[in-house]
């Protein structure tokens, strides 16, 4: 998950630098500025290594793709044969000519099925690649670089500028190409036939270049423009759909329908002055080309008459011409997908060439088996990127022995939450060492060190899977018969046996069809499932009813039995069963001890059991 594709290997290295997510989002969210200077179709360039992946393919198509060229422009040699010979001698040879046209044309669909074939074959597996090196690469960026971006912008360059690319290396890349041998191919035949006429022809040459190159540039810069103002209507629509309980509770949803649709009219509005530029280049070329091709073609009507050329060889410059002029109008065509393509590249581009600043060192170091679960926090300073000033943590120092169940507790925005982060190495401190295991964990591979743990957030996020697949999320091997014990661990057993298909009912997205507290158990069971040395519980609890809390709380207790185990809860029966109770306020200690000698010390703690734990 972490290895750099080699397409991307000239991007500027962040790893190991705090903050280096939320500086790439922030880069990319001012892309819009860098991508006006930047007028060329290089971004494509960085396709060419997921291609050369697949060469045996790549020649088949290259080969196939000129054969069936080569195929094509013969069709106008046999034509000029049949009227120039095949008239001789009464037309005896009148169906030889035209037999040889007719087996041509076979030669030519049965060429062109095998180039499409290849080359969209092709296509397809190149963007395959791209697009699981995309999402490979969107998995391994850190929270901190999340925090900056919203999802939907990340959705979309892994759908909508995917697609562009698709189109393009499936479809515009093949028509391109041959119209481009065609051109060439042509071009040369021409000049063979009548290098006079030729030459006339190539002077219009440079009147079509023209309205292709600068009318070409814009139609990109206005794809760029509206694929980013698709993208925010897109981003909109995600976090509308996502809280659409919220949506609708607060009667917002007319506001919200508005709203994405004013940014659906702006990506509509820039489209269509796309599409009129590109209407108007198309004219241009076609005017300037056909207008020429018939004054040359006049010409060569008095050669033919002067007999300074045969019938047949002005049929064939005239084919020629034809197919000529046809590969330029297509190119010009091809060159406004190629534009949007290499706009759609680019966007992708920012995100591929963004690096985790979470990484593995070159050399990581293993962490000691069997794992004892400990953990330490020594002297660690932090604060989130984009808030350098409101420091989460400030010097925190705690060490958690082996087996030892510790509680955090503390007013809201203490830094509780902030401790698992750190240890989770979601993110790294400014200073100050984290460690697992006796080993600091920016020494470590960010896996190795996650597989210590097992984490019950207090949201419990869910997927759209069924029961035994979100339980199995802990621990890909499960057997059926651990997951099973698992979630009678979690006191879940017995609502999803009353599920219809019991541990194989889909849940729906994000687990929405099971209530707060189901969810949270299932979460629960996710963590026991696992088997992990250390046990974080952030709010396990909070979303339960007050039986399934005590029968949720029986199970985490015998968890805890065998695990090192911090937990930040507000409920009392968690933190009396705590062998030690720690208290932050302001991102630092400010009391440690037992339940009993916090509430005789008469300080914050015995304040914040006053407020919260009267009720127990």
């Amino acid at each position: 998950m972490t290895d750099t594709n080699p397409a991307f290997s000239d991007s500027a290295d962040l790893r190991g630098r705090p903050g280096a997510g939320a500086l790439l989002a922030e880069q990319m969210s001012e892309a819009g500025g860098r991508r006006e200077k930047r007028r060329d179709i290089r971004p494509l360039a960085r396709l060419l290594p997921y291609a050369l992946r697949h060469k045996g393919h790549l020649v088949m198509a290259m080969f196939w793709l000129i054969l069936s060229t080569v195929t094509s422009l013969s069709l106008t040699a046999a034509a000029r044969g049949a009227i120039d010979h095949g008239f001789e001698n009464g037309g005896a040879g009148l169906n030889l000519w035209f037999m040889l046209l007719g087996a041509n044309a076979v030669f030519l669909g049965v060429a062109t099925a095998i180039r499409y074939f290849y080359v969209t074959k092709t296509g397809e597996r190149v963007v395959a690649d791209l697009r699981k090196g995309l999402f490979d690469r969107i998995l391994t960026l850190d929270p901190a670089f999340y925090a900056r971006i919203r999802t939907g912008e990340v959705l979309s360059r892994l759908t909508t500028d995917i697609a562009l690319v698709e189109t393009l290396m499936t479809t515009s890349v093949s028509f391109a190409l041959r119209n481009f041998l065609t051109l060439v191919g042509g071009v040369i035949l021409l000049f063979v036939v009548s290098p006079k006429l030729t030459g006339l022809v190539l002077l219009v040459v440079p009147l079509l270049l023209g309205p292709i190159f600068l009318f070409g540039r814009r139609v990109r810069k206005l794809t760029v423009a509206t694929q980013d103002r698709f993208a925010n209507a897109v981003g909109f629509a995600g976090e509308s759909v996502d809280a659409i309980e919220t949506v609708q509770a607060f009667g917002r949803v007319s506001s919200a329908v508005n709203r994405f649709g004013a940014a659906v009219e702006d990506a509509f509005n820039s489209s269509l002055i796309r599409m009129k530029a590109r209407a108007l280049m198309t004219a241009m070329i076609i005017v300037v080309m056909f207008g020429g091709v018939t004054l040359v073609l006049w010409l060569g009507a008095q050669d033919v008459i002067a007999g300074r050329m045969s019938p047949g060889a002005l049929l064939q410059f005239v084919l020629l011409s034809v197919f000529a002029a046809g590969a330029v109008g297509a190119l010009g065509e091809s060159w406004g997908d190629v534009q949007k393509a290499a706009g759609a590249m680019e966007r992708i581009d920012e995100l591929m060439r963004a690096q985790a600043a979470i990484a593995a060192p070159e050399a990581p170091t293993a962490l000691p088996e069997p794992a004892t679960g400990e953990v330490s926090m020594s002297a660690v300073q932090f604060a989130y990127p984009g808030r350098p000033d409101l420091p989460a943590l400030k010097g925190f120092s705690l060490t958690v022995r082996p087996g030892e169940t510790v509680a955090l507790v503390g007013p809201s925005g203490a830094g509780k939450s902030t401790v698992f982060r750190l240890l989770l190495r979601f993110y790294d401190p400014q200073s100050g060492v984290v460690s697992v295991d006796g080993v600091d964990v920016r020494d470590a591979d960010p896996v190795a060190v996650r597989d210590r743990f097992a984490w019950v957030s207090q949201e419990a996020p869910l997927f759209s899977g069924s029961a035994s697949e979100n339980i199995r999320f802990g621990r890909e091997t499960a057997t059926d018969e651990e997951v099973r014990a698992a979630a009678e661990e979690a006191q879940a057993l017995g609502f999803l046996e009353a599920l219809p298909e019991q541990f194989d009912t889909p849940l729906g997205e994000r687990g929405k069809s099971l209530s707060g507290g189901q969810r949270q158990r299932l979460a629960i069971a996710r963590a026991l499932v696992r088997e992990a040395p250390i046990l974080l519980l952030d709010e396990a609890t909070s979303a339960l009813d007050a039986e399934s809390e005590r029968l949720v709380q029986a199970a985490l207790d015998q968890a805890m039995e065998s695990r090192t185990t911090l937990v930040i809860a507000h409920r009392l029966a968690t933190v009396l069963r705590a062998d030690r109770i720690v208290v932050m306020e302001d991102g630092k200690v400010v009391e440690e001890g037992t339940h009993a000698a916090l509430i005789a010390r008469g300080g914050l703690y015995a304040r914040l059991a006053e407020l919260q734990f009267k009720g127990g």
